[in-house]
């Protein structure tokens, strides 16, 4: 049976898409193939990092229906697939436009390696306007994230694709935040979604892996650098994350129906200097959110006022857990400045107003109340 029509709905699909007929005695999941050596005699050689077992077939048909691509594959971390996709596209003199305050292990990717190794590089505001200035008769592609980590501004998604393509550039957005229950890029013109599939995907915080869906042109290309890095993923693995996307809609709406009632009540916390959240309508591009996303995501941000001890207010919290990485059942929080930004130098995290008094706060699927409570009294305990 297959279920990866584009008629299905998102919560159908995360169900049921990438499903691959198989006999009765196995039952209805997907059995986990735990072997790294396959028969070749009949002309088809698989081997897991080629992406061929069934594993990776199954998970990757599912992450392309959910984000309504021809193809998708699925790398060992998001940063294997954010590397394959430069490995993959551009090549030394080649120039690609980021936007200004991408994710932190993507500019030390490019600051690290990339730039030095003779790849180019312009750092972009996320103004429509100005785009068009930036694309240079080099240029190979345009990158974004939209909501941004961790400040939360939002890109408009329809005008960037429409730009790129005017001047045959791939546009590539990390979906990450926003996950295809919020937004599909491809919709609005996209070549290319990346995830760090870590995060929502995942959704338990028990795996490392990465996922890239686009069109079949492109996909084409990206492949064998996928395969050349090794960046692949084990049979129990992939079997987690097929586990995880069954339930990817039902956690997001929850996570993201709880981030927007605790937007609202940090944003009036005399302990809160200023809430980031699309969903808000203090939000400066909250009318663009509205108009491209299906639901606000369950990020989002928050400063603390000046009497506030940051690190005083992280030790007050007991059900929330401060914690790297994002996107799991549970809340947890972070400071960005010491965590997702840490390799950028101060003066990067300083013009990016990303400093010790921003806390990222991924919302997990507890009650919305509990949480505030949490929250509450971890703010007034720890005003100076």
């Amino acid at each position: 049976m297959n279920h990866d029509s584009k008629r299905a709905t998102l919560d159908t699909a995360c169900v049921h898409a990438g499903e691959q007929p198989l006999e009765a005695r196995f039952g209805l999941n997907t059995p986990v193939v735990t072997s790294s050596a396959f028969d070749y005699l009949d002309d088809q050689v698989r081997y897991p990092r080629y992406h061929n077992t069934l594993n990776h077939e199954v998970v990757a048909a599912k992450i392309a229906a959910l984000e309504g691509a021809e193809s998708a594959m699925v790398t060992a971390s998001g940063m294997g697939a954010i590397s394959a996709i430069f490995m993959s596209l551009m090549k030394p003199g080649d120039h690609a436009v980021l936007l200004d305050g991408l994710y932190g292990g993507t500019t030390d990717l490019v600051e690290g390696l990339l730039t030095p190794s003779g790849f180019r590089f312009s750092i972009w505001d996320g103004d429509p306007d100005q785009l068009e200035s930036l694309i240079t008769p080099q240029t190979r592609l345009v990158m974004i994230e939209s909501p941004t980590n961790p400040l939360m501004q939002v890109v408009d998604l329809e005008r960037t694709a429409a730009i790129a393509g005017e001047h045959d550039i791939v546009s590539v957005i990390d979906n990450t935040f926003a996950t295809p229950v919020a937004q599909r890029p491809i919709e609005s013109g996209f070549d290319l979604v990346m995830h760090s599939a870590t995060k929502y995907m995942g959704g338990h915080s028990d795996l490392l892996c990465g996922a890239l869906a686009g069109t079949e042109e492109l996909m084409t290309r990206i492949r064998p650098t996928i395969v050349r890095l090794g960046s692949s993923l084990n049979g129990q693995d992939l079997y987690l994350l097929e586990r995880s996307l069954k339930t990817l809609a039902l956690r997001v709406r929850q996570q993201s129906a709880n981030a927007l009632e605790l937007a609202g009540r940090l944003e009036g916390h005399a302990a809160v200097a200023e809430a980031l959240y699309p969903g808000l309508p203090s939000h400066r591009q909250h009318e663009l959110a509205r108009k491209q996303m299906q639901v606000f995501g369950g990020m989002l941000s928050f400063r603390l006022a000046s009497g506030v001890d940051p690190l005083l207010f992280l030790d007050r919290l007991e059900l929330v857990r401060p914690a790297i990485s994002l996107g799991g059942v549970e809340t947890t929080i972070s400071q960005p400045s010491r965590s997702s930004h840490a390799k950028l130098t101060g003066a990067e995290r300083e013009r990016l107003r990303i400093d010790d008094a921003l806390m990222r706060l991924s919302v997990g699927i507890e009650g919305t109340e509990d949480l505030w409570e949490d929250l509450d009294r971890a703010l007034s305990d720890s005003t100076r």
